[in-house]
């Protein structure tokens, strides 16, 4: 099927959807039975509630849902571990609770965000409730079609907001609020991105010294890149053989697709030092380079005052390219996120800088090559290692915030039965048990249980990430981006060219910044309010780099490179 085929079939797909009817109620309400409780709140163990506030907690959804009995109701995820559950299981549970019916239909991320865009672009209700990146939040607050869920709880969703919610208790609920402090979305699985080391390679007396003779220095966690790189030198380059297979001592990929782009949008930037300090993102200058004066994006090249085509930001992705073609294996710069992903657990890569921790129970099954005889796993996740432009009070890496987004144009009588099927999945009554299940932890409560805690020495640092204060040095895309649809595509189209040579890296980051530039001003020039983009007027780029923080000079000293043992180097988090 060409492109242009399989573009028309998703639209016939997704505009064929959009003509069901409203009701879509099933001749259930007949059938349905008063649910047992205390069957499914067993079902649900282990909680952080006690046994009557968790029958408490059940027996709300079940009243408050009577008016909705016997409907269908339509949702959309991507395809993790966590959602699948929620598909495969809490639906069912949710059913017998209610009798609402839920179609919870999981795809990949990128159609997740078509369809979305289509309920957006057209009005009509395609799906109930979305669950998508908090990395949208810049345009879902200045869009005026996503429901604000403060005044949403406060007002016509007041009967069926659930009294224990307790949103205080989650821990991402900052980057779904917008510069209004409004919240938008309601978080339902988070998720960082870390190092990741074998630290059964790294604890081995011969290969510790053979490092240290070479090197200078100890072989355990780097702090900065250039330790980073001397690592991955050291296996990929000398080390070559472990137990008669070829070792890496780097792995990542460079396929051009938008998989690339998440690669190098999910914060790449923000360990090298782009931005400026500031959380949950750089103030004014953010880690996609774009400046804000206020609320309002003004540009991303450095002529504006951005950073997408300054030193730090062409030092960032010049080391990418670099790794890549020095240290991870041959096949790599030909992969995409999915096939690189399966590489880790073959047991042949001694570290990787960029890991989503989504993927920490598919690397954790017993008798893979990277899971001793005891199921416990012979590697570790650590706080990445900082770029050169990196300084304190910068937000460190990526973390992904899959969140419930309602859109205004969903009639209110589906509003509300999404908002209970939403709160259901990340109610107190099933958050534990979802967490322990995708391991994307979402609640404070559910970190600091003894569950957790049980489960933390098979979880290779994980549970020890989540409790520390690093959890908010991690943060998603944020709002100075408003418009992530359109602007997450030039990423990989551009640093696409840099990996297969068509661009320099300089090029493809100059060009890359003039069409950010370009974008945000037609969507200044179609969008209206405070918060909409307005370009600055142009300076010299020695303007703007004499300037304080983001767009920073280039650095010229050379940093010296440094490690820490394991046990100090997960103090950072703290």
């Amino acid at each position: 099927m060409t492109a242009k085929r399989a573009f028309l079939s998703g639209l016939i797909c997704i505009f064929s959807l959009a003509t069901w009817p409203l009701s879509a109620a099933a001749p259930v309400a007949s059938t349905w039975q008063s649910a047992d409780l205390k069957k499914i709140a067993a079902s649900l163990q282990p909680t952080t509630l006690s046994s009557q506030q968790q029958l408490d907690e059940l027996a709300w959804f079940t009243k408050a849902s009577t008016p909705y009995r016997g409907m269908t109701i339509r949702v959309v995820s991507e395809r993790i571990d966590t959602h699948f559950y929620e598909a495969d299981a809490l639906t069912k549970a949710f059913y017998q609770l209610t009798g609402i019916r839920v179609v919870h239909e999981t795809t990949g991320e990128d159609d997740v965000i078509k369809k979305l865009q289509a309920q957006l672009n057209t009005g009509l209700n395609i799906y109930d409730a979305y669950v998508n990146d908090s990395d949208l939040i810049g345009y879902h607050f200045r869009s005026g079609k996503v429901l604000q869920l403060d005044d949403f709880m406060a007002n016509d969703g007041a009967d069926v907001t659930l009294p224990t919610l307790d949103l205080d208790d989650f821990i991402g609920l900052d980057f779904t609020k917008g510069p209004d402090k409004k919240l938008y979305q309601l978080p339902d699985q988070q998720f960082a991105n870390l190092y990741w080391y074998r630290a059964d390679w790294f604890a081995r007396p011969d290969l510790r010294a053979q490092f240290k003779d070479r090197y200078g220095y100890e072989l355990d966690v780097p702090q900065n890149w250039e330790a980073y790189e001397d690592i991955a030198e050291f296996f990929s380059v000398h080390v070559k053989y472990l137990d008669n297979h070829r070792v890496w001592g780097h792995m990542d990929y460079g396929k051009r697709d938008p998989s690339l782009g998440w690669r190098i949008s999910d914060a790449w930037l923000s360990l090298a030092g782009t931005g400026d300090q500031g959380l949950p993102n750089g103030i004014p200058v953010d880690e996609w380079g774009i400046r804000v004066d206020g609320c309002r994006p003004v540009g991303a090249s450095v002529e504006r005052g951005g950073a997408l085509d300054s030193p730090a930001a062409i030092y960032a992705v010049n080391k990418y390219v670099e790794w890549l073609d020095k240290y991870a294996p041959p096949d790599a710069k030909n992969m995409n996120f999915t096939e690189a992903g399966n590489w880790l657990v073959k047991g042949n890569i001694a570290q990787q800088i960029w890991w989503y921790s989504a993927f920490t129970a598919a690397l954790t099954k017993p008798g893979t090559p990277i899971v001793d005889k005891n199921g416990k796993p012979k590697w570790k996740m650590a706080p990445s290692p900082k770029g050169a432009y990196w300084q304190k009070g910068m937000k460190l890496g990526y973390q992904d915030a899959g969140s419930w987004t309602f859109l205004k144009s969903t009639p209110i009588e589906r509003l509300k039965p999404a908002w209970l099927y939403a709160q259901f999945l990340v109610s107190k009554s099933v958050s534990l048990k979802k967490a322990l299940v995708g391991l994307t932890p979402i609640r404070l409560s559910d970190i600091q249980s003894d569950a957790f805690t049980e489960r933390a020495p098979a979880l290779g640092g994980l549970v020890e990430f989540y409790r520390s204060e690093g959890r908010n040095l991690w943060s998603p895309t944020g709002t100075n981006v408003p418009d992530y649809t359109r602007l997450s595509n030039y990423w990989w189209q551009y640093v696409g060219q840099a990996v297969d040579g068509s661009l320099s890296v300089e090029q493809a980051m100059i060009q890359m910044a003039q069409a950010f530039d370009n974008t945000l001003e037609e969507i200044g020039n179609t969008t209206q309010g405070n918060c909409s983009p307005k370009l600055a007027p142009k300076r010299k780029p020695a303007y703007w780099l004499n300037q304080p923080g983001s767009p920073k000079p280039r650095l010229t000293k050379p940093v010296i490179p440094s490690t820490l043992p394991y046990e100090e180097a997960i103090r950072v988090w703290d």
